[in-house]
């Protein structure tokens, strides 16, 4: 999937920039209209498909999957943001620099979540930025964090019941291939009062993503 979208010319490779839009919920349906809404978002390079998650680890956060295919999500559209010169090689080392930036457990549902780091990425390699609408609600929270509780404000989405996290589904790093880290998950921990009390919050990806295929980037040593 994807590879229609990289062509070589010469010694140049050319590949587009595709901003992959997904719902969290179904509430997007109507909201999306009115330019708001739940959303993740992935960005799509040389056939593939890269986004930013939550962990308890102090490593990499990036991770890549097929195209318009992120578990937990459902696919909504994919936009087209521009076009790059750049071979995989080169973009794979700049994707592992960039995923030293942005962390497991540096992730935050209103300052540094998924779609800031499609923004960002957009922004390095294009020097646009993705539609407004996108992010918005976490603008939003940002502006009115004063009136949101403090416990919504530091939480990050590795802390929430349905995430899928290495605290609760025991999530073993290991070396797949050189620039990769594959997820492999290992028996549950037992439920605790504070995970009941937590089963009404907003969750991002369900429980059926822990068992589908999902790849971490390597970030790069510096």
């Amino acid at each position: 999937m994807g590879a229609a979208n990289t062509s070589i010319s010469g010694s140049e490779y050319e590949t587009q920039v595709i901003l992959n839009v997904y719902d969290l919920t179904p509430l997007n349906n109507y909201t999306y209209w009115v330019g708001c809404g739940i959303f993740h978002s992935g960005i799509e390079v040389h056939g593939k498909e890269y986004g930013f998650g939550a962990h308890d680890f102090p490593a990499s956060g990036v991770f890549e999957v097929e195209p318009r295919s992120c578990p937990g999500f459902i696919y909504r559209n994919s936009i087209l943001l521009g076009r790059i010169n750049m071979p995989p090689s080169e973009f794979r080392s700049f994707i592992e620099n960039v995923a030293s930036e942005y962390h497991g457990d540096t992730y935050h549902l209103i300052s540094k979540n998924c779609n800031h780091f499609t923004d960002d990425i957009c922004w390095r390699l294009t020097g646009k930025r993705v539609p407004g609408w996108v992010n918005r609600l976490a603008r939003l929270g940002a502006l009115c964090s004063c009136l949101l509780p403090e416990s919504l404000q530091v939480t990050t989405v590795k802390q929430l019941p349905e995430y899928h996290n290495c605290s609760e589904f025991g999530i073993l790093w290991h070396p797949e291939e050189e620039g990769s880290e594959s997820v492999s998950t290992a028996t549950p921990h037992d439920p605790t009062e504070s995970d009941d009390a937590d089963q009404d919050k907003l969750h991002l990806i369900s429980q059926s993503a822990a068992s589908e295929e999902l790849t971490f980037v390597k970030e790069a040593h510096r």
